[in-house]
Parts: C-alpha cells; sequence; structure tokens
C-alpha cells in the first residue's frame, strides 16, 4: 500500500464531499475518535454522521501540512478552512491502516 498516495486521494475525496468514496476508505468497522467534539465514531454509519456533520456541514477544507508516515499507520497535519467560527485552524489525523484500507483514526484540533 503507498500510504502517501492513500492520503492524498483520501484528502481530494474529503474535499470534493463525495461521501460514498469517503466512506470506501474505511474498514467497516472502523473507529474515528475526534476528542474535539467528545466523541468515537464507530462504523460506517456513525462516520457517515461525523464526514456529513463537520465537513459538508462547515463546507470544510482540508490541506496537508505535512505527512509522516510511521510503521504502524501515518500522522498528518492539516489545515482546516470552513464555515465555522474560527474560519482556519489547525488539526491532525493519526492513521492505522488494514487491509489498504483505514483501521483507526484520531482527529484532533491543534
Amino acid at each position: 500500500m503507498d500510504i502517501k498516495a492513500f492520503l492524498l486521494d483520501w484528502l481530494e475525496i474529503s474535499n470534493s464531499y463525495n461521501t460514498e468514496n469517503y466512506l470506501a476508505k474505511y474498514q467497516e468497522d472502523a473507529i474515528l475518535d475526534d476528542p474535539s467534539v467528545g466523541r468515537k465514531f464507530v462504523g460506517h454509519k456513525e462516520i457517515r454522521e461525523y464526514y456529513t456533520s463537520y465537513f459538508i456541514g462547515y463546507k470544510t477544507q482540508t490541506e496537508l501540512v505535512k505527512l509522516d508516515i510511521q510503521d504502524t499507520g501515518a500522522h498528518i497535519e492539516v489545515e482546516f478552512t470552513g464555515e465555522f467560527p474560527e474560519e482556519k485552524i489547525g488539526g491532525i489525523f493519526d492513521f492505522t491502516f488494514k487491509n489498504d484500507k483505514i483501521a483507526t483514526v484520531i482527529a484532533d484540533l491543534k
């Protein structure tokens, strides 16, 4: 698996608001933990809710700032812009992968 290419594609899909393609990047039972919203989202149904609320709902665009590929996954730093009070804010994602899909991700604001 080319993690860099995978994550660049994931960001592009995220920014295009294509919910089905976004979910296709995740394992069916993936866990998305976002401490900044105080909740874990488990499985496609809940990750869809997260994506439609916080990305599509706020017209969030995500720009890659830094990518660090690790033995067990990847860490990326990003900048979010959108229709939220701050208009621009930094964030991170820490990923683990299984069978060429996202198994877990921790998403947090910086």
